[in-house]
């Protein structure tokens, strides 16, 4: 595959613009995006990713097209994975809902900084030396394990205590109160860190542990750099607006991590068969190469997204996704309930009533061991729900509505995340 370099910096002009766009008018004035803007920006992300695709189709045919699709939705997958992540940091340092945007635009921008970086290491050394492949196959097949391993034993690690965090907070003075999204401030004359600073710090930290699985998985997919390179880009483009997109539906992924964890082994399989193929160790076959299975990129892009769309399907409908949506759907719905404004109208006060009303009549079919596992605090959770009936019966006896209040956090937190299966 040859890539002119006229097209290799035409496409970093698009990606850089791509981010500076992001930068001068998405995040320059802190505001929380709305359900709207975030899914007319993904769809164009999005959008653009696959119309990328068609270009590669056209100039290069249909197999690195191929490759190419497979690397993104790989990417793709993964990156989902990441806000996972994302969103524990984030509560972690207790960033303020407006100011979220711009810690993973930095996210974003350091992890493709680092992957950058990563895929030329890794394209140099697949160059020059063929056993690579036996590395980056074992690298994916040990990732998994740790991914299947994590599910198993349900333990939750704080991933905003890393060692570049804990470096930060041993050598630098850092506040107990954001100021606005700024990183630095003064406190009582002298120059401190924010948190804002130190939140950038743990992701920072924990995107180059991410990209050291994510490069050799699209390796094993194509060893194209321009692809490789574009792919992972595309991927990471538009993964803000996803996050505040699908923040309401991470939590219920919950066998994402089983799904990537399969998707991973595949490749970690499919690298170490392409190293066989090219094998030059003297220990392994004398040195000869060995014959072995091909893995066609069809069927790599067959076996990647029925594992992701097989995940969705089970993390939504299996009982344990049902019971999670349920008791989900319950508390946002009493959430939303008791913060309405004085002026919410009559109808819409009904319509929630309602729509909890029906909730709460299913969660009688929940089975008693997803409930105790699912609600890690049962007074928190039933009083909010005796929170919302009993402002719901006010307005209905008085017809005024009653004043709105604020749910405390660790009330609107009363559902456990559920990757602590």
């Amino acid at each position: 595959m040859e890539v002119s370099p006229t097209v290799w910096i035409l496409t970093v002009v698009v990606i850089v613009g791509m981010l500076a766009f992001d930068y001068v008018f998405h995040v320059r004035k802190a505001h929380e995006p709305t359900l709207r803007e975030a899914a007319v920006w993904s769809a164009i992300y999005v959008g653009i990713a696959l119309v990328f695709g068609v270009f590669v189709l056209i100039a290069w045919g249909g197999n690195y097209a191929g490759e190419y699709y497979a690397g993104y939705i790989t990417e793709k997958a993964l990156s989902v994975d990441n806000l996972f992540v994302f969103l524990i940091i984030i509560a972690s340092f207790k960033v303020p809902r407006e100011d979220q945007q711009k810690v993973l635009l930095f996210g974003i921008t350091f992890a493709l900084i680092a992957r950058t970086a990563l895929i030329f290491v890794g394209a140099g050394l697949i160059s020059q030396f063929a056993w690579v492949f036996y590395l980056f196959g074992l690298i994916l097949l040990l990732t998994a394990g740790s991914l299947i391993k994590g599910e198993l034993s349900g333990g939750e690690k704080d991933e905003s205590d890393n060692l570049v965090t804990r470096l930060a907070k041993r050598f630098m003075h850092t506040t107990d109160y954001y100021d606005g999204d700024k990183l630095f401030t003064w406190d009582n004359g002298k120059r401190m860190m924010t948190p804002m600073l130190l939140v950038m710090v743990a992701i920072g930290g924990t995107d180059i542990l991410f990209a050291l699985d994510s490069i050799p998985a699209i390796f094993g997919l194509t060893q194209q750099t321009y692809l490789v390179f574009t792919a992972v880009a595309f991927s990471l483009l538009g993964l803000r607006q996803l996050y505040f997109l699908i923040d309401g539906l991470l939590d219920r992924l919950i066998y994402l991590s089983w799904g990537l964890a399969i998707i991973l082994a595949f490749i970690g399989v499919k690298l170490v068969l392409q190293a066989l193929k090219e094998n030059t160790l003297p220990f392994i076959n004398d040195g000869e190469h060995v014959t072995v299975v091909e893995i066609s990129t069809g069927l790599s892009l067959t076996v990647i997204i029925g594992v992701l769309v097989l995940t969705v399907l089970a993390s939504l409908y299996s009982p344990k996704g049902r019971a999670l949506r349920i008791i989900g759907g319950v508390q946002t719905i009493a959430q939303q309930y008791v913060e309405l404004p004085q002026d919410a109208p009559a109808a819409q006060r009904e319509k929630l009533a309602a729509k909890g009303a029906r909730l709460r009549e299913k969660m009688d079919s929940i089975s008693p061991r997803y409930r105790d596992e699912l609600i890690k605090s049962e007074e928190h959770f039933h009083d909010l729900l005796d929170r919302a009936r009993g402002k719901h019966r006010e307005f209905q006896r008085t017809g005024t509505a009653p004043a709105p209040e604020r749910v405390p956090d660790d009330q609107a937190d009363a559902v456990a995340k559920p990757r602590e299966d």
